[in-house]
């Protein structure tokens, strides 16, 4: 059973050595971490998870994918209302379709490999001291402070960027083709929108700021998803494209708004509406 594991046989402990706080090479994953992130918001630790637990990985997801909500909606890449009071040029008047589907958190074992990394403090702390922060809180949102993306075939997520400042990922199941991970590197930050900037790659002539990455399962994804347009490409041939979603925050309390957590799940809950008053951000961003 994968909840008699401790962290050190579900990570690589020998390539990550999380659990030698003061170790040499604690430090230097840590360091390389805090480089790509500072350089282009997103970093990738290949090979994180143990490759025995590969299968694992994907069976517990495919279990639990039957659980997601579907429902293609329309959307802009902010997540906010499509008729919210904005100038007729602003990039968030541009509509999308998003076609995944994710499964809540209430959907997710608790022995499943992705519960137990989410709320190890062991793992919580290392992606902390990734991030360079001095302290990392699950995301408060009962829905979607861990969820599993899936994307069917013929179906894309489409650009957006996260509501929380910091996202870790990883993929358990890759598609025959497609599903690509794409991402415009701090394309706006806490102070500026630059939307001229967001609606070139809205509309297809901003090629220049977008990068794709090549990921596989068991590979680690720390990523800056609120400052960084990004999307996962259609998903082709057969079989779906699975991902695990580990939302953090350096502030406690964060919960999602109620429209977007209706768009994604299907459903809202009390935290949720009580949440809408006081809603905790470090920013004045859109969503």
């Amino acid at each position: 059973m994968t909840g008699t594991r401790g962290l050190d046989e579900i990570v690589d402990i020998a390539r990550y050595p999380l659990t030698d706080f003061g170790g040499a090479g604690r430090a230097a994953a840590i360091e390389a971490a805090r480089a790509e992130l500072a350089q282009d918001g997103c970093t990738v630790l290949r090979e994180f998870l143990r490759p025995e637990l590969f299968d694992t990985l994907r069976t517990e997801g495919e279990a639990i994918a039957p659980h997601a909500h579907y429902k293609v909606e329309r959307v802009n890449a902010y997540n906010i209302p499509l008729d919210a009071d904005l100038p007729a040029d602003h990039p968030a008047r541009i509509v999308l379709d998003r076609g995944n589907a994710f499964v809540a958190r209430d959907r997710i074992p608790a022995d499943a490999l992705i519960h137990r990394l989410y709320t190890d403090p062991v793992f919580q702390c290392f992606v902390a001291d990734c991030f360079d922060l001095d302290e990392l809180h699950e995301f408060a949102d009962p829905l979607a402070g861990l969820c599993l993306n899936v994307v069917e075939p013929g179906m894309s997520h489409p650009w957006h960027f996260d509501t929380n400042e910091f996202t870790v990922s990883m993929l358990t199941r890759k598609p025959e083709a497609g599903g690509v991970f794409e991402y415009c590197p701090n394309i706006r930050d806490p102070h500026a929108e630059h939307l001229d900037d967001v609606r070139a790659v809205l509309t297809g002539q901003g090629e220049r700021f977008i990068r794709a990455l090549e990921l596989r399962p068991g590979d680690l994804q720390l990523f800056k998803g609120r400052f960084s347009l990004h999307r996962v490409t259609e998903v082709a041939g057969a079989g779906q494209r699975h991902s695990a979603i580990f939302a953090y925050t350096d502030r406690p309390g964060v919960i999602g708004t109620v429209e977007r957590t209706r768009q994604l799940f299907g459903r809202v809950l009390p935290d949720h509406v009580a949440a809408a008053a006081d809603a905790v951000r470090g920013d004045r961003l859109l969503d």
